[in-house]
């Protein structure tokens, strides 16, 4: 399948909202248990772009069919060059190589903003799909934390999963000028 990637606008934010839904309601990659209003959705995107870090969505015949954004991946400052990077892909349309269409370009304007790690947290151990695709993306992992969640009748863990960017750990980050989202 070809899909264009794109930043999102505005006008995407609705359909952002609804893929995310759908996975809160029927899915373990996030444990949000009931859809938030697609008013802190709409805050949730322009906090993320304010920050200067991508929010990608794919389009297939000017459908959004799936999305991708990078947040800070914990608020403390000495955490300020890692990013978590969050991937949805509508349900009708997953396992068709959307997700690398939207995580190697994520992962890309993760590293031109200075990040030196980028993390997966992915919600799920069974999660094969989303384990494979941050694989395929280079990603490594980095542990797995036991019935930390509780959705959907069930105990979940979490699956973490670590990318370096920019040398990652190997050398200090760039001067004054270095990305801080805080």
């Amino acid at each position: 399948m070809t899909v264009s990637v794109r930043d999102a606008n505005g006008d995407d934010i609705a359909a952002v909202h609804a893929i995310y839904a759908h996975h809160v309601l029927h899915g373990f990659g996030t444990f949000d248990e009931a859809p938030p209003p697609l008013g802190d959705y709409t805050a949730k995107w322009r906090d993320v772009v304010a920050m200067g870090l991508p929010w990608l969505v794919a389009v297939d015949e000017s459908q959004v069919v799936g999305f991708a954004y990078a947040t800070p991946f914990r608020p403390r400052s000495g955490y300020r060059f890692t990013l978590e990077d969050s991937v949805y892909i509508r349900d009708d349309r997953r396992g068709r190589g959307i997700g690398i269409s939207l995580l190697t370009p994520l992962i890309e304007r993760c590293a031109a903003v200075g990040a030196r790690q980028v993390v997966a947290v992915i919600g799920d151990s069974q999660n094969a799909g989303s384990i494979a695709l941050h694989a395929k993306a280079g990603y490594a992992h980095a542990g797995t934390v036991k019935a930390v969640g509780f959705k959907l009748g069930r105990w979940v863990d979490i699956v973490f999963m670590q990318r370096a960017l920019n040398g990652g750990g190997a050398s200090m980050p760039a001067g004054p000028g270095a990305w801080r989202p805080i």
